[in-house]
């Protein structure tokens, strides 16, 4: 037995593999407890009516450390540096907050007053310039335990290189400091330049605490009910790893929840046998957007969660906009109308929830226009009649603007649904792919109510509805696998290296990774390792990722692969200019048995016939007019169902709007394939 748990922003969902029930399945959805996720995580379980003693596995898709990072609630955190670079993290890469604008500001992750140096230097091929002044880091640890720090953090300059230096910088304060939260940058992130690998180390130490504080005080509420294994946390390279990895690299569970996510999209879609996805996970508080080639996920460690916060360790290359179900909408100074990224989130929610929420939503304007079954939402015996809703949105958003209420809910669902395509376009397009050779994957609670609407805007020929959509992100937490990822810094011209140094250096990593899933509590079915380089021309800063087939690659065959790589970017040759290994990475992956998805739509609903899976029929807005649109039941769906829109397809965690024109057909594993009208 294995349980998948995701806390998104308004919901916490739960997948629990049970071999002994029929469909092998159960599924939870219950509100989020953003005050302590715990809360919510513990209510999901008891929803399942399951005795823990009895599971195997937990594994857990956390935003602790994400919102942590994004809200700026960190822990207290001081750092070490080399003498003359304590400003590098915030001095950075002398861009702007707004590049096209006057003002502007941002906070750096660690406070100027905490950030002391002590004497100490490498140069850039680790040989020792300045001794370590050991005094000076035992004056420094103490100097910040005054100052009422919990974390530290050790960030020498070239420590990459040769990181002696670091290490014995940690070993005196370990003697001092009352905890264990002590990061040493060159044991998160071994590569060069020195801002980069600080912010990211940074990162982790503030948010250390943060994380161990919640994973303690869940695995002991675990253990008190029953729970005798370790709990596993979701990272943002789509892997998992124990609890006590993801404690010590915290920084690596930033952005896991939709990492989970594009996971189970690339394992549905190559089941289904479409290997490149457009993933689209709409929420209840933002939306989530992803590219999957070749039914990989492309993963980067050249990431910025916000202005100013690179966090350079391996993620699933997500792109977030605060546009989700709970979004909401308003008008601004300029009399404007605005959607996100601020959201009415859980608690109070939108308005028709009836939990408190007084501001319009994307979810209230989906409802006023009958996409959504007011008798089908989350909502408490105080949720208010769709009357006052429209009110609410004529007084609110129709009136400054001249709008009647279905206009301006359509309104608000056309700026939501442009801000997403903005996103897509910055996966797609802006790498050099064309959304028309893609399927979209829609999924989230929110993702089929608009993912036609977007293929039609990005001329998406095919949109791909999983079985249950709403807990997406939960099913990747049982369908992930193990894996361990590896950056070191090489940063030598191509034409001089030593090809045996580079194929040690993957050797060794590729042996740690090994071994680090050895010691993982879950079972696999095999081990898959993945070599690649980060590579540039010389006298560039942007890096271009290269896949390696073999940890034997000859320097020719890395030279091809890295000409190929830039061109297919870029559409540019550059045969004069040198070029530079810059990173060799390795990824170590424990490959875990595949799961049957025909288990999430129960076999006994879809015996049923397509008219009977005709439910009802209700008036819905689509394209400035109201039509006629079938409503179905998913769980009723047959095999073969094949229909037209307009339509609505309910089930119990989302609801998926079919346009005018779509053509839709289902699959033996209960997924929907939609054909956009007017696409190639």
């Amino acid at each position: 037995m294995i349980a998948g748990i995701d806390v998104g922003g308004t919901f916490t969902d739960l997948v629990l593999l049970d071999p002994r029930i029929d469909g092998g399945m159960r599924l939870v959805k219950v509100l989020s407890t953003p005050e302590n996720q715990a809360f919510g995580v513990l209510g999901a379980l008891a929803e399942t009516g399951c005795d823990l003693a009895q599971i195997d596995a937990i594994i857990h898709g956390t935003t602790t450390t994400t919102n942590a990072v994004l809200e700026r609630k960190l822990a207290v955190t001081g750092m070490i540096t080399t003498r003359g670079f304590r400003d590098v993290i915030e001095v950075g890469r002398r861009t702007r907050p707004q590049a096209y604008g006057m003002f502007g500001a941002f906070e750096p992750v660690i406070p100027r007053n905490l950030r002391l140096e002590v004497a100490e230097r490498m140069d850039a091929d680790g040989k020792i310039v300045i001794p370590l002044d050991e005094d000076g880091v035992r004056g420094a640890v103490r100097a910040l335990l005054d100052a009422g720090c919990e974390s530290m953090v050790v960030h020498f300059l070239h420590a990459y290189a040769n990181p002696a230096h670091e290490r014995r910088a940690v070993a005196i304060a370990r003697e001092i400091w009352p905890n264990g939260y002590i990061t040493a940058g060159h044991e998160l992130l071994s590569e060069y330049r020195e801002y980069e690998r600080g912010v990211t180390a940074a990162v982790n130490a503030s948010v250390r605490p943060i994380l161990h504080r919640y994973i303690e005080r869940l695995q002991s509420e675990l253990t008190a009910r029953g729970f005798r294994r370790d709990l596993l946390i979701m990272n943002g390279n789509g892997g998992m790893v124990s609890a006590q990895i993801a404690d010590r690299e915290a920084a690596k569970t930033v952005m896991s929840g939709p990492a989970s996510g594009v996971m189970a999209a690339a394992h549905t879609a190559k089941c289904c046998g479409f290997d490149n996805l457009i993933t689209y996970d709409m929420g209840g508080t933002s939306s989530d957007v992803a590219l999957v080639l070749n039914a990989t996920p492309a993963v980067s460690n050249e990431l910025a969660l916000e202005y100013a916060m690179p966090i350079h360790v391996p993620m699933v290359d997500v792109r977030s906009i605060g546009s989700g179900g709970g979004s909401v909408a308003f008008i601004d100074d300029a009399g404007m109308l605005k959607v996100g990224p601020r959201s009415a989130g859980a608690a109070p929610g939108p308005i028709c929830y009836g939990r408190g929420g007084t501001e319009p939503t994307i979810t209230d304007a989906n409802l006023v226009l009958g996409r959504i079954n007011p008798d089908g939402l989350f909502a408490t015996s105080g949720a208010p009649p769709i009357a006052d809703i429209r009110e609410i949105l004529r007084q609110r958003i129709g009136a400054p603007l001249g709008l009647g209420a279905d206009q301006a809910a359509a309104a608000i669902l056309r700026i939501a649904n442009d801000r997403m395509a903005g996103a897509i376009r910055m996966v797609s397009l802006a790498k050099g792919h064309d959304p028309r050779d893609f399927t979209l994957f829609a999924f989230g609670g929110a993702g089929p109510l608009h993912a036609m609407a977007l293929a039609r805007e990005l001329g998406i020929p095919r949109v791909l509805v999983p079985g249950r959509p709403g807990i997406t992100n939960a099913l990747g937490c049982v369908v992930a696998d193990l894996r361990h990822d590896f950056v070191r810094t090489f940063n030598r011209p191509l034409d001089a290296i030593d090809i045996d140094d580079v194929r040690a250096i993957f050797t060794q990593q590729a042996a740690e990774g090994r071994r680090a899933i050895e010691d993982e509590p879950i079972d696999i079915e095999d081990i898959r390792v993945l070599h690649g380089a980060d590579m540039q021309f010389i006298g560039q800063t942007h890096l271009i990722d290269v896949p390696l087939p073999s940890p034997k690659v000859t320097r020719d065959t890395i030279q091809t692969l890295f000409e190929t790589a830039y061109f297919e970017r870029f559409r540019v040759e550059l045969p004069e200019i040198r070029a530079s290994l810059v990173n060799l990475k390795t990824s170590v992956i424990g490959q875990r048995p595949p799961i049957d998805l025909a288990m999430l739509i129960d076999p006994k609903g879809r015996k049923a016939t397509l008219d009977e899976a005709r439910i009802a029929a209700r008036p819905v807005w689509f394209d400035g007019e109201w039509r006629e649109a079938a409503i179905y039941a998913r769980d009723l769906l047959p095999i073969d169902a094949s229909f037209d829109g307009p339509a609505i397809v309910e089930q119990m965690d989302t609801t998926i709007v079919i346009e005018p024109g779509n053509r839709v057909a289902t699959d033996a594993d209960g997924n929907l394939l939609i054909h956009v009208e007017g696409a190639p």
